[in-house]
């Protein structure tokens, strides 16, 4: 794992004494925030899983491919990243003389916990004829022991650059190495590992949403279970859906992803109805909690007092760095 500084905003502020400061109620956050921005010479990058209110105020929106390619090629001399660790550690890697702050630094990922670096390393050892693929959404200790990085957006056209007979290790999301198995032809290395959130849903309750509206298509992230894919209309990553729900001419959709996406779905398409899938819980959303914990008053303080900040050990980052590059050139070539 990186040397991150485990200091979240609250902590930072008890120490330098200030844990009482209110955030005045009538201060105009969106604006505090644009002034911070253009003092400081900062950007914030969001994921569509943010909630409405940051990605409202965010100079770029997008999934994790496009942000990585953003992180890349800023000129901010702050990147602030509303997202999750291992995004705001994948900038910090791009970034290296850069300051990289992260609204609340336990904003973790479920899909990189279940993929502890020392652990893939051992599983690592028992292929060592196998070039290792990994998903984004991981640490920057798996991406030091990973050949080439992946997102959603480009896994499909990553995997089939390579040689037929390239013997891969995909890791760590089970499901969508198991979809991307039965695009690309290839057999693959599954390491089991995956998202909590997207592992949720329920085929029994998107089954009944769908009988109430016969109408809707269902569109899906490739990191649900195959029986959800198997009811999808569309399988695609977080912008692959948003594209989808704009370009379709259907009116209704039931969104089997995280339901931060339908604010951007609604922005773009004010009359369509976009019906975020029940997960199999007692809870009636498909949030996130780790993405969730970023909040507007968050992301104000995180930039206002420049904590908490990504540090990293420059071995790590390195390291970390040539998979990720090596994901960015493939993307370019390719035109993603």
């Amino acid at each position: 794992m990186a040397d991150i500084n485990i200091d979240t905003a609250e902590k930072f502020l008890e120490k330098k004494g200030f844990l009482d400061l209110e955030i005045d109620v009538n201060l105009d956050l969106f604006s505090e925030i644009e002034r911070l921005k253009i003092e400081k010479n900062a950007i914030v990058l969001a994921h569509y899983y943010q909630e409405p209110d940051i990605q409202d105020v965010a100079d770029f929106i997008g999934d994790s491919l496009a942000l990585a390619q953003k992180a890349q090629s800023t000129n901010a001399d702050i990147i602030v990243f509303a997202g999750v660790h291992f995004m705001a550690e994948t900038a910090k890697i791009l970034n290296p003389t850069k300051k990289v702050l992260l609204p609340d630094l336990n904003a973790g990922c479920s899909l990189a916990d279940s993929a502890p670096a020392h652990l893939f390393k051992k599983f690592k050892d028992q292929h060592p004829d196998h070039l290792v693929i990994t998903y984004i959404n991981c640490s920057a200790g798996m991406k030091a022991l990973s050949d080439i990085i992946c997102t959603s957006s480009n896994a499909e056209a990553i995997i089939n650059s390579l040689p037929k007979d390239q013997k891969i290790i995909f890791a760590p999301d089970k499901n969508l190495g198991a979809y991307l198995i039965k695009k690309t032809g290839r057999d693959m290395v599954l390491w089991n590992g995956a998202c909590v959130v997207h592992e949720l849903f329920s085929l029994q309750k998107i089954t009944k949403l769908k009988m109430r509206h016969p109408k809707a298509k269902v569109i899906a992230h490739p990191e649900c279970e195959e029986a959800v894919l198997k009811v999808a209309d569309f399988i695609g990553s977080t912008s692959a859906l948003l594209k989808y729900a704009k370009e379709n001419a259907a009116t209704e959709f039931i969104v089997v992803t995280e339901s931060g996406i339908i604010h951007q779905m609604q922005l773009q398409s004010p009359f369509k109805t976009f019906i975020p899938a029940p997960p199999d819980n007692s809870c009636a959303c498909n949030d996130c909690p780790f993405m969730k914990l970023n909040t507007l008053e968050k992301l104000y303080l995180c930039m206002e007092y420049e904590k908490p900040e990504i540090v990293m050990d420059e071995q790590l980052r390195v390291a970390s760095k040539k998979p990720i590059e090596r994901m960015l050139e493939i993307s370019a070539q390719f035109g993603l």
